[in-house]
């Protein structure tokens, strides 16, 4: 389990320094030409994450457009080009450029763009990476990359495929691009702390909306249909809470340990309060088992009326790291060592700025086995709560698990598959 680190791509390859010195102008000439061009963005997905995206993306560079637009549903396109209207000059996306439907991704894909943006449920992020990074296009995914395996195993080859054509592929694991919370894992992992060794992390929050009752449900809907609109609470569409909200902490729990494989995680989980026809849990309770007898436990929760709190609490020889919010350092008495003190940034424009840096430098920029790495993290602890089984993490790897229908239109058909029940719900 280890971060693609992106390396510097050399333009200048010469065999002496006469010959770099004369080429220099062309090289300059080129990196302006590749400077001042215009990226073309392209949106799948427009919902809150979709429209946030788009705006950190038009904020990110001085020559970069909105030039076309998708979703499944027609309405959700106008709300986002409503949000986006601030962005006078960087917007235009006329009718011909704004698609819906379930192929809505596609015709993104092939307008002309030169970036898009994966910001729709996840279950179909496998799927539109891959006709992406086919296509050569520069790639922003949101995360989770995956719902199953099969889709974890789709993105590490569509990360392959990217770094054979040369293009990006920037993740949207947000907190690693915190400026104060960088700083304090960046102290963890320098040793300043000493061995890990444990991690208590917490994802606990409210029932997110939209919910699935059924007497919210329009007659004239499919199956298909009435669950992508109400993507949460179906695991095929959203993975669950653990992997569509509380991936975040998920994530961090890599961070703190070097992003290395696990051994197996043990875990609880169900649903309290949920009432809707979904089949998802609403809390998880995880245990990560890492070489060396570390275990770290992620607390995930999506209840009402239950405090909330989103913490890092990472336990060392010497101290330990509390993150996010005000990160900070404490010795063993729990006296505070040091405090992030610099300017708060946005993260997720932070990830953006970044990305088209790399984008205008030509930089390698390849994070795809990290993102289906610390996505399959996720799936690991889920699947150990949903069977109530120690679930190596070489066991999920042999896993031929798919959630997905393989092919499907809105008006189709497709019961719900029952809540996984522990010591009957088996792994495929």
């Amino acid at each position: 389990m280890s971060i693609e680190t992106p390396n510097r791509r050399h333009f200048l390859a010469t065999s002496s320094v006469a010959a770099a010195v004369m080429s220099f102008p062309t090289v300059l000439r080129a990196q302006e030409a590749q400077n001042s061009k215009v990226l073309k963005i392209g949106l799948i997905g427009c919902g809150g994450r979709g429209t946030g995206a788009a705006s950190q993306a038009l904020s990110a560079d001085p020559n970069v457009q909105l030039w076309a637009i998708g979703d499944v549903f027609a309405p959700q396109i106008t709300s986002a080009l409503n949000h986006l209207k601030k962005f006078a000059g960087k917007v235009d996306v006329p009718e011909a450029r704004q698609f819906s439907g379930l192929d809505a991704y596609q015709k993104v894909i092939n307008s002309g763009v030169d970036v898009v943006l994966l910001t729709t449920p996840p279950g179909f992020r496998p799927l539109h990476l891959r006709a992406a990074v086919e296509a050569g296009k520069h790639v922003f995914a949101e995360k989770p990359m995956a719902v199953d395996m099969a889709g974890i195993k789709s993105v590490l080859e569509s990360a392959k495929i990217a770094k054979q054509k040369g293009t990006t592929l920037q993740h949207g694991y947000c907190w690693r691009f915190s400026p104060n919370t960088r700083e304090g894992y960046g102290k963890l992992l320098s040793g300043e702390l000493g061995r890990v060794i444990s991690v208590y992390g917490t994802y606990m929050a409210n029932v997110p909306k939209p919910s699935t009752h059924n007497d919210m449900r329009n007659k004239e809907w499919g199956d298909i249909e009435w669950q992508i609109r109400n993507w949460m609470a179906h695991e095929w569409l959203s993975g669950g809470p653990l992997l569509e909200q509380g991936i975040h902490t998920v994530d961090k729990v890599a961070w703190a340990m070097g992003d290395v494989a696990p051994i197996a995680a043990r875990a609880s989980g169900g649903r309290a309060q949920r009432s809707d026809d979904g089949n998802v849990y609403d809390h998880y309770d995880v245990v990560y088992e890492y070489p060396g007898g570390v275990m770290c436990h992620v607390g995930q929760r999506q209840l009402q009326g239950a405090f909330n709190e989103v913490v890092d609490r990472v336990f060392c020889e010497k101290g330990m790291l509390e993150a996010p919010g005000r990160v900070m350092t404490k010795d063993p008495t729990g006296k505070i060592t040091w405090a992030f003190r610099g300017e708060p940034e946005n993260m997720y424009q932070v990830c953006h700025n970044e990305w088209f840096a790399a984008i205008r430098a030509g930089k390698e920029l390849n994070a795809g086995e990290f993102m289906a790495n610390s996505t399959m993290l996720g799936l690991l602890g889920r699947e150990a709560a949903h069977t109530g089984q120690r679930i190596t993490w070489d066991q999920l790897l042999a896993s031929n698990q798919d959630l997905a229908p393989d092919d499907y239109k809105l008006s189709d058909k497709r019961p719900v598959p029952p809540v996984p029940t522990p010591g009957k719900y088996k792994l495929i």
